[in-house]
């Protein structure tokens, strides 16, 4: 058998003086020769792999390009797959091809020939591949569509006795793994919103990802009231009220992560609408560098936010994440020196090291009333959940005057509208020239995917109607448009990233709002002075090949 350092050099993937450096350094390490040249950057993943697979005769299989076959996956339960990270990918030959990351795995293989009745031929993949391609294929759709025919003449519509609710609380109850199937697989399709709907014969399911809803499943209406009661009992809501909407939250395990929900019911004509927002901690630790700012508008937002005091907004509508852009704020200026108080309705991600306040208006605890508490708490930075009425807007202007950095969001449609809204408030317009340093207006567009996009050259009367920033005359720029592959379910996005306009209120801003110009005024006032709109900033990740013209039109106006 071939050493893996001469297919390495036979394939050209290292030199020589490469090889001869790993050697050494394996010899100081003790691990693998491969492993090494992994963590020194000289391999990637993927080309290790293939070597290895080469190295003792087998096939090697890029699981995002392979043709896998469905009939084949169908064949081992998803549990096992997961298990084993194994995934059958065809039949050839009377054998079930079965991709591994570990091939030497016998009892994976005889599991595998005991359930499917074939006999195994096994294929090497890299565990990456096969942990988004079992993601990708063992779904639970099958299993949701099963439960759902099973409950067809099993109940009344409309008629779930209360009494028997705790029915359901059982692991194995139908209803119970209806309910976390659908949670489950909503995490695993990276959705960031479940809505359960009522109509009129039927519960459609859809799913919010990367800002699209996709419907996911229309099940029976006869399991209508039992679904509800149960994401109810799970999110500590009172399920005998069925008039007035309602909040609550629930946390789920999956994959040995700790999920939070956050779930909101509302009366419709033809039953109570659940939406359920995944709140994956995992975002409230993201570092601003993962935003995607240009390096232009991160050195502005960075020398507003490393001050000590004043007032930054952030900008959009709901669902333009506004929360993950100052949480990852929050991340950056958080020090064990200083006092971090937030105030929020609710309170989506916990932060470990900050005070974190849940407004509760039924208490008595208002934004503008925890607010005015939390002042006399001694804070450095405060994190307000939104700006909603005067006594808010008044009490926050008044701590970003008195020394106190303070952070929150606003409803408007960009950067120079905020500084008008809050006049339109009733707050001084001195004193929003004086308090306000900087103000961020974003979207959310869809993120290329990175393994389907495909290059073209855009016609004339494209970038034209698209009022793109080309001049006619000059060269077409090359951009990328989707395509469409397995690995992000044929839609040619997967992921998102924001877009985004940030404005410094200058003197110039500050005397705009003075005089009560209007935010057409101010708008031209900071292009001026630099500032890149939204749509701008839109086309330049465009032209590095992040996302589409269609996108862009798609979330900027």
């Amino acid at each position: 058998m071939k050493q893996l350092g001469d297919i390495l050099l036979e394939e050209g993937l290292v030199t020589e003086g490469q090889l001869m450096a790993a050697l050494d350094e394996q010899a100081m390490r003790g691990e693998s020769l491969g492993r090494v040249l992994v963590e020194i950057g000289m391999l990637t993943e993927t080309q290790l792999v293939r070597a290895l697979a080469s190295q003792v005769g087998m096939e090697f299989v890029e699981l995002a390009e392979y043709p896998v076959d469905r009939a084949a996956v169908a064949l081992l339960p998803g549990t096992l797959c997961r298990r084993y990270t194994a995934l059958p990918v065809g039949i050839q030959d009377g054998y079930l091809m079965l991709a591994m990351a570990d091939p030497g795995n016998v009892v994976a293989v005889d599991d595998a020939r005991t359930l499917s009745g074939l006999p195994v031929r096994t294929v090497v993949a890299t565990h990456d591949d096969l942990s988004a391609a079992i993601d990708r294929y063992c779904r639970a759709d099958d299993e949701i569509d099963d439960l759902a025919s099973a409950f067809e003449d099993a109940m009344v519509p409309d008629a779930v006795d209360l009494s028997q609710v705790g029915d359901f609380v059982e692991d194995d109850a139908p209803i119970v793994r209806f309910v976390n199937i659908l949670v489950q697989q909503a995490i695993q399709d990276r959705a960031s919103d479940i809505h359960i709907e009522p109509a009129e014969t039927d519960l459609r399911v859809r799913y919010r990802i990367d800002g699209v809803l996709h419907e996911m499943q229309r099940a029976p209406k006869q399991i209508q009231g039992g679904v509800i009661s149960r994401l109810k009992i799970m999110s500590d809501i009172d399920i005998a009220e069925r008039r007035k909407p309602q909040d609550g939250r629930m946390s789920v395990a999956h994959n040995g992560r700790k999920i939070d929900l956050r779930v909101a019911t509302l009366p419709t004509v033809w039953g109570e609408k659940v939406v359920m927002r995944i709140l994956d901690n995992s975002t409230a630790s993201l570092d601003l560098r993962d935003l995607s700012f240009l390096d232009d508008n991160f050195e502005v937002y960075q020398e507003s936010y490393t001050k000590p005091y004043g007032m930054i907004l952030v900008t959009g509508p709901t669902g333009s994440g506004k929360s993950t852009t100052l949480y990852a704020t929050l991340n950056a200026v958080s020090r064990p020196e200083i006092n971090v108080i937030t105030v929020e309705d609710p309170v989506e991600y916990r932060l470990a090291g900050i005070n974190q306040v849940q407004v509760n208006p039924k208490a008595g605890l208002t934004f503008a009333g925890a607010l005015r508490s939390i002042l006399r708490s001694d804070p450095d930075v405060v994190l307000l959940g939104e700006i909603r009425d005067h006594e808010t807007a008044q009490i926050a202007i008044e701590a970003a005057l008195t020394g106190h950095l303070v952070l929150s969001t606003l409803h408007t449609n960009d950067a120079p509208s905020a500084v008008t809204r809050l006049i339109e408030m009733g707050i001084e317009p001195f004193l929003v020239g004086s308090a306000l340093d900087c103000v961020v207006a974003q979207r959310l567009a869809r993120r290329l995917c990175s393994k389907c996009k495909e290059a073209y050259v855009p016609s004339e009367v494209e970038l034209i109607s698209a009022r793109f920033p080309w001049v006619p005359g000059e060269e077409i720029p090359t951009l990328f448009r989707p395509a469409g592959c397995s690995a992000c379910s044929r839609t040619g996005y997967k992921g998102r990233m924001a877009v985004h306009e940030v404005m410094r209120v200058t003197e110039e801003i500050e005397r705009h709002a003075v005089a009560h110009s209007s935010s057409a005024e101010i708008a031209r006032t900071a292009r001026e002075q630099g500032m890149v709109t939204l749509r701008d900033d839109g086309w330049t990740k465009v032209l590095l090949g992040e996302t589409s013209i269609e996108e862009i039109l798609r979330v900027v106006a």
